[in-house]
């Protein structure tokens, strides 16, 4: 489940629950695309404490998912608005 952008998805349904060093190393590393090396290096914190914040970070961003699936629930929420959508259209086509 660790695919970069159901991350970014993930985050931004989430973030809210993350600590603060956890939203603040997170968005460095998967939206501003830092490395670690130049995270710590502009904290003047370890690369392996940024590392266990982003590692962190992600456990709880899954943890939330697997619990309150607002992500699942949102995907199938948009397919049926797409299929509703379709069919209105073609009904729609009909009519005309």
């Amino acid at each position: 489940m660790q695919s970069r952008l159901l991350l970014i998805d993930l985050y931004d349904i989430y973030k809210d629950l993350l600590t603060e060093k956890q939203s603040k190393y997170f968005e460095a590393y998967y939206f501003e695309n830092l490395s670690l090396a130049e995270i710590s290096e502009n904290d003047n914190i370890s690369r392996n404490a940024i590392h266990k914040h982003i590692m962190d970070a992600t456990l709880k961003l899954e943890y939330y998912e697997n619990k309150l699936k607002i992500k699942e629930k949102n995907n199938k929420l948009d397919q049926f608005s797409n299929k509703l959508n379709k069919e209105l259209s073609k009904e729609l086509k009909e009519i005309i």
